[in-house]
């Protein structure tokens, strides 16, 4: 049993470096490590194995960069995001961005 526990452990290991990499990966440089997010399809899920181990995974990658991260499923996606507060000046840089791609959007749309 022992061997099997170690398995476990590197597989798990090998999970938490793999999201950190994607969570890092992710990263807007412009927002200097902060809103952090990443976004796992039901297929990334199914290559993960269990749902429960994955979220796991990913909280702790999470707190590896510094964020405060929160983990849940909808639709079968798994949403990790830094809930860590923002400073202004990023908030408000992350706001305009916002901002532009919903114009952006818009503007396509009419």
């Amino acid at each position: 049993m022992p061997a099997k526990d170690e398995l476990a452990r590197r597989r798990y290991e090998k999970l938490v470096d793999r999201l950190e990499s994607l969570m890092r990966a992710s990263l807007k440089p412009r927002y200097r490590g902060y809103h952090g997010q990443l976004i796992l399809s039901s297929g990334d899920l199914e290559e993960m194995g269990e749902l429960n181990n994955a979220r796991r995974a990913a909280r702790e990658a999470g707190r590896r960069l510094g964020w405060q991260p929160k983990a849940h499923v909808v639709d079968a996606r798994l949403f990790v995001y830094d809930e860590g507060e923002v400073p202004g000046d990023i908030g408000e840089l992350a706001a305009r961005d916002a901002a532009d791609s919903v114009d952006a959007a818009l503007r396509r749309g009419e």
